[in-house]
C-alpha cells in the first residue's frame, strides 16, 4: 500500500514591511495643506533626526548641526510679522540685518518714511521694500543738491546743500528742483503702490500728479504742498477726504508761486471736510476767506504764516462759524486796511488766539483783530515786535479771557499789563516769561492779591533778577571774591 504525503500548505504571504517616510511623502503632505515652502523643507531636513537606526549607531544624520538651524523657518510670515510688530521701536532697526526674509517682513511694518533720493521711487524699490506706507515725506528728495557740500540751507521742513561758489541770487530752490514731469511720474508710481496713503509732503508737483494721488489714495487725510499755485489746487480739489492741509505759496529766497482767491475758491469747493488749514506765503482777500468759511464748515483751526493778503480780509473770518483756533506766524501785518468796524463781524466759536513773531505796530489792524476775536479765551503772544502798552490795551475788549501767555515782549511794562489783567474777570492762568520791561518791584499789592487766587502762575519776566535771586548767599557774582583770593 502506497503512502502519499499530504501536500504542504502554502505559507501565507508575509506581511509587507512599512516603508519609512520619504521626502516625497513630506512634500505631498505639506503641499496639500497649503503650508509655506520653508516649513516643508525644514521638516524634510529634520525627519532623519527623529528616527535613528539602533542597529547602526554610526549612521550619519542628514542634518548634523541642529543647533545652528534657523527655527523661524517653521513660522509663517503672518506669525513672524505679528511677533516683530510687538517689538519696541528701538529694537526693530536691527531686524533688517538678520536675513532677506526678515528684511522683507520688517519692511511691511514700516508706516512712515522720509525719502532722500528720488531714484528710490522711480526704480520701484520703495514700493517693493515698503508696501504698507501711510506717511511719506518727499520734500528733500524733490531737490537736487550736492551731498559733499558743507553748506546747508534750511527753511522749515526743506533742507538743501549748496556749493561753495553759489551766488546769493533770488529763488535758489527753483534752480535745484526736479522737473514737474519727473515729480508727477513719481507721484503716480507712489499712488499705485501705496493706496492706503494717509499723509503726503511734496514740493513742486502739478495738478496731474496730485490728481493721480487723489484717484488712487482715497484715504488721504493730510497733505503738505510746497510751491503751490492756483492751477495745482485743481488737483487737490479731488481729495474728498482731506482734513489737514498746508499750502506754501512763496518763500523769499527759495521760490515764488502764487495762491490767490481763485485757488482758495477751488480749494473750498473741493475739500469740504477740512478741519485744519495753514496758508503760508499765500495771497488772497475777503472773497477767498469767505469761500473757505462758507464751504468748509468743519474748519476748526486756521494758520496764516507770512501772508500777503489784501486789506479787508479779516472780515471774511466771520463766515468761519466753527473756527476754534486762529494762528498768526511771522506776519508783517495783520490787515493793512481792515475797514469800518461794522463790517468786521466776529468768530463766535473762537477759543484760542496765537501770535508768534508778528509785527504788531499797526494799531488799527490789531484793534480789528481783537474785535473779530471778541469771544477768545486763550491768548498767546510770543516774540512779537511792537507790542507796547497802548497796543496791548486793545486786548481788554476780549472779556472772556481765561489764559494769557506773554513771552519775549520786551516793550510791555507792568503799568500796561496790570489794567488789562484786571479787566478780565474770568482769568485763571497767567504766564509771563522774558519780558524785561516788566519788573518785580513794580507789582502792586492789588496785582499780588490777584496772583494768589490764580489757578496757574508762571512769573519770570526778568531773567537777570531771577538769576541774582538764585545766587543770593552763594558768594558768586562778586568779582570772583570766593574763588580768586590774593596770596
Amino acid at each position: 500500500m502506497s503512502f502519499q504525503p499530504s501536500p504542504k500548505k502554502a505559507n501565507p504571504s508575509p506581511k509587507p514591511k512599512r516603508r519609512a517616510s520619504s521626502w516625497s511623502d513630506f512634500w505631498v503632505k505639506n503641499t496639500h495643506s497649503n503650508k509655506p515652502l520653508n516649513p516643508v523643507i525644514f521638516t524634510m531636513q529634520l525627519s532623519p533626526l527623529s528616527k535613528k537606526d539602533p542597529d547602526n549607531p554610526k549612521a550619519q544624520t542628514f542634518f548634523s548641526n541642529f543647533s545652528k538651524i534657523d527655527r523661524t523657518l517653521l513660522l509663517p510670515d503672518e506669525v513672524l510679522l505679528n511677533i516683530l510688530g510687538r517689538m519696541p521701536d528701538s529694537q526693530r532697526l536691527s531686524n533688517f540685518l538678520v536675513c532677506k526674509r526678515w528684511l522683507n517682513i520688517q519692511g511691511r511694518l514700516v508706516r512712515s518714511l522720509k525719502v532722500l533720493d528720488w531714484g528710490f521711487i522711480e526704480s520701484g524699490r520703495l514700493i517693493v521694500r515698503f508696501p504698507n506706507l501711510t506717511h511719506v515725506d518727499l520734500s528733500r528728495s524733490c531737490v537736487v543738491s550736492p551731498r559733499n557740500s558743507g553748506i546747508l540751507l534750511h527753511h522749515g521742513s526743506i533742507s538743501m546743500h549748496l556749493n561753495t561758489g553759489f551766488s546769493p541770487i533770488y529763488r535758489i530752490l527753483e534752480e535745484n528742483l526736479l522737473s514737474v514731469e519727473v515729480i508727477d511720474r513719481g507721484l503716480k508710481m507712489l499712488a499705485n503702490g501705496c493706496p492706503n496713503l494717509c499723509k503726503l509732503m511734496v514740493v513742486g508737483a502739478s495738478e496731474y500728479g496730485l490728481l493721480s494721488v487723489a484717484e488712487e489714495c482715497l484715504t488721504l487725510q493730510e497733505l503738505e504742498l510746497h510751491k503751490c499755485s492756483d492751477n495745482v489746487l485743481r488737483g487737490i480739489a479731488g481729495c474728498k477726504n482731506l482734513q489737514i492741509l498746508k499750502l506754501v505759496g512763496s518763500v523769499d529766497g527759495f521760490y515764488a508761486s502764487w495762491v490767490t482767491d481763485i485757488g482758495l475758491t477751488i480749494l473750498a469747493q473741493g475739500c469740504r471736510r477740512l478741519v485744519r488749514l495753514e496758508l503760508s506765503g499765500c495771497e488772497g482777500s475777503f472773497d477767498g476767506i469767505k469761500a473757505i468759511g462758507q464751504c468748509c464748515q468743519m474748519l476748526e483751526e486756521l494758520t496764516l504764516c507770512d501772508h500777503r493778503m489784501d486789506g479787508g480780509w479779516l472780515a471774511g473770518l466771520s463766515y468761519c462759524e466753527n473756527l476754534k483756533t486762529l494762528r498768526f506766524e511771522s506776519c508783517r501785518t495783520i490787515d493793512s486796511n481792515p475797514g469800518p468796524d461794522e463790517f468786521l463781524g466776529l468768530c463766535p466759536a473762537l477759543e484760542r488766539l496765537h501770535l508768534q513773531k508778528c509785527h504788531l505796530r499797526d494799531k488799527n489792524s490789531v484793534r480789528a483783530m481783537f474785535m473779530v476775536c471778541h469771544a477768545v479765551r486763550d491768548i498767546v503772544v510770543q516774540d512779537c515786535w511792537g507790542l507796547e502798552n497802548d497796543i496791548f490795551s486793545l486786548a481788554s475788549s476780549c472779556r472772556r479771557v481765561k489764559y494769557l501767555s506773554l513771552e519775549g515782549c520786551s516793550l510791555l511794562t507792568t503799568e500796561g499789563l496790570e489794567p488789562v489783567i484786571f479787566s478780565w474777570k474770568e482769568l485763571q492762568s497767567l504766564r509771563v516769561i522774558s519780558c524785561k520791561s516788566i519788573k518785580d518791584n513794580e507789582v502792586s499789592p492789588a496785582l499780588s492779591t490777584l496772583f494768589s487766587v490764580l489757578k496757574e502762575l508762571k512769573w519770570r519776566p526778568d531773567t537777570k533778577s531771577l538769576l541774582a535771586a538764585s545766587l543770593a548767599g552763594s558768594g558768586m557774582g562778586r568779582r570772583g571774591g570766593k574763588f580768586f583770593k590774593r596770596t
